[in-house]
């Protein structure tokens, strides 16, 4: 009877000890984790470690998961790009990332010329390398664990102490991103300025004398600011894209890993309302990363348009004002109208979202109970009911568009209207009145286009609250716990007559159960 041939590595590995095919299925990182985390005196089981992580079983633990593993047992970790010889013994044990997807932890130096590592392979025994050779398996990479203190549930709140909120945080994160972002918007507004200048200095100095070679050095200069400008914009635009779209991935991945640790009494009645709530996220992320950030941060910068217009003729500057003192007076009145039907509109969406998802997953008991006029009947009445609050909240979106747009060109008229008196007195000239009319203009375009962008906000600020209160709910393994952990369990459980059922809920999760 023939035998199978065998190639000869999978011989030496089907007679390879146990212990040494264990070694080669070792997760070097996450093995310097579970060491790192014992030396710090935390506790932390390989499951929780890894429990809830974007990865499958049979992967190993990779570098930008490593932080948010070691988050779990209240670690903080920072990856840096180093030397060897600048690793800061005072952070030690740190994790040194090796070659060939290798890691080791530091922790510390025998001597100039030997250092103290744990070898994944060894468990937790403390082994002298020499330098040379830890420097040619380095491959430069540093992750420093420090441990960060936290308080629990035996220390209730005296006072409100406020904590890092998820997504205000997440924002803040990216400060140094929305600083160019608010340092490009200064000078983009600044070379506003360079246009109506221009055209004042060219009105009233250029023409008169027909200085020709002055009009040359003018337009040049105006045209270089231009350039400028079209550079900055762009450049706003991708630090915005790229704010946002960090943002959007920290959140998502936090959000997912809040919904699969919730606990199961705090899980949604309606598995298609919750879905539409957490995909009102998507409405935030496109507020934070739209045109609509750019609108926000202009308004602050239209006191620059103002001042020029003062510094150019001082009368002139009363009708803007009074126009945006209008602008902002009708959007405060229509303000809490308008969060109410943001947050109807809300409602009802997820209400239909729920009835379809429940029409879907149910389909079969729905056809058996004869139930499709019921559902038919919810859908019906729901889409009826979004799609006259939908209407009424552009309408009322509208109105605050046109009156925007009414008074700035009602601002460009009385401008006008200034101007000429001032210019009958002597005390502006036609170029001024000229660079005046459109400074007024580009000081209230901001404001109309926030005016126009507040169903937006609204529709965005209701869909961040509802975040927030889902957010809210206990998880598995709050951050403010200890848990006990044993590497082995001894003893056995026996059931007899039990029932057991979630709370707010009507039929049993278990009854009678031996």
């Amino acid at each position: 009877m023939s035998e199978t041939p065998v190639a000869p590595e999978e011989r030496a590995d089907a007679e390879a000890p146990p212990a040494k095919r264990l070694a080669s299925d070792l997760d070097p990182l996450l093995e310097c984790l579970i060491a790192v985390v014992r030396a710090h005196g935390r506790t932390l089981t390989r499951e929780a470690a890894l429990a809830g992580l974007p990865m499958d079983s049979s992967e190993a633990l990779t570098p930008s998961l490593f932080g948010r593993a070691a988050k779990r047992a209240g670690l903080a970790c920072r990856v840096v790009n180093q030397p060897l010889e600048a690793v800061n013994e005072l952070l030690l044990p740190a994790v040194l990332l090796l070659r060939d997807e290798q890691a080791c932890l530091l922790l510390g130096w025998a001597d100039e010329q030997t250092a103290r590592v744990v070898m994944p392979e060894l468990g937790e025994g403390e082994v002298e390398m020499a330098r040379e050779t830890l420097q040619g398996r380095y491959i430069g990479h540093t992750l420093y664990v420090r441990p960060e203190f936290r308080f629990d549930a035996r220390t209730p709140e005296v006072g409100r102490i406020r904590g890092r909120h998820w997504f205000w945080g997440t924002l803040a994160e990216n400060a140094p991103l929305y600083r160019d972002v608010l340092l490009a918007a200064l000078m983009i507004n600044l070379f506003a300025v360079a246009l109506p200048l221009f055209t004042m200095n060219v009105y009233d100095r250029v023409v008169p004398n027909n200085a020709v070679d002055t009009l040359w050095m003018l337009a040049l200069g105006v045209c270089i600011v231009l350039i400028a400008d079209v550079v900055l914009r762009t450049m706003r635009g991708y630090f915005l894209d790229l704010a946002g779209s960090r943002v959007d991935v920290r959140l998502s991945a936090y959000i997912m890993e809040r919904v699969l640790g919730l606990r199961l009494e705090s899980r949604p009645i309606s598995a298609g309302s919750f879905a539409a709530n957490l995909r009102s996220f998507e409405t935030v992320r496109d507020f934070i990363t739209s045109a609509t950030v750019t609108a926000f941060v202009d308004v602050p910068f239209a006191l620059i348009f103002l001042v020029v217009i003062a510094w150019i003729g001082w009368p002139m500057v009363l009708p803007v004002i009074a126009g945006a003192l209008l602008v902002a007076a009708y959007a405060f009145a229509v303000r809490h109208r308008m969060q109410e039907l943001s947050e109807s509109t809300y409602r009802a969406g997820a209400l239909r979202n729920s009835t379809l998802v429940e029409s879907l997953v149910g389909l079969e008991s729905i056809k058996a109970l004869g139930a499709e006029g019921t559902m038919q009947r919810k859908w019906e009445s729901s889409a009826a009911f979004l799609s006259r609050v939908g209407a009424q909240l552009r309408l009322l979106s509208a109105t605050t568009v046109n009156v925007a747009v009414w008074v700035q060109q009602t601002v460009s008229v009385m401008v006008i209207v200034v101007g000429v008196y001032l210019i009958g007195k002597g005390e502006l000239s036609l170029g001024g009145l000229i660079a005046c009319s459109m400074l007024s203009s580009r000081a209230l375009g901001p404001i109309g286009q926030v005016t126009g962008l507040l169903i937006q906000y609204h529709n965005a600020s209701t869909a961040l609250h509802s975040l927030d209160e889902i957010l809210k709910q206990p998880i598995e393994r709050p951050e403010d716990s200890n848990f006990v952990t044993r590497q082995h369990f001894s003893g056995a459980l026996e059931f007899k007559d039990v029932s057991f059922s979630y709370a707010n809920q009507e039929m049993s999760a278990l009854r009678n159960i031996s």
